[in-house]
């Protein structure tokens, strides 16, 4: 998957963080099983374009590109599309984190 400015504070875990956000795209219906990195890239791509057309921004887009967009409407389109994915992201991480602290006897 790629990477832009958002970067792990541990560079080894970008692996896992694909992996994880593979697996729960495909929970999501964002690819189907069996697809690989590639479909779900597709699939959030073309699902950026059809959520642009519901808010209205599509025509825009056309028109200005992708480049030339405000980071106020990418963050509309980003967070229509990513904030579910994100979401369900970060509340695997944090049941994953607090299921470690658990087992860790100077944490209970």
């Amino acid at each position: 998957m790629g990477r832009h400015r958002n970067r792990p504070a541990n560079p080894d875990a970008i692996r896992a963080l694909d992996r994880l956000k593979f697996e729960v795209a495909q929970e999501l219906g964002y690819t189907q099983q069996g697809g690989g990195e590639r479909d779900l890239e597709g699939n959030l791509d073309r699902m950026k374009y059809e959520v642009a057309d519901e808010i209205g921004l599509l025509d825009k887009i056309r028109t200005v590109g992708w480049p030339n967009m405000t980071s106020r409407e990418c963050g509309v389109i980003g967070g229509r599309l990513g904030g579910r994915l994100g979401g369900q992201m970060v509340k695997r991480m944090i049941e994953y984190a607090e299921a470690r602290m658990a087992e860790h006897p100077r944490w209970r």
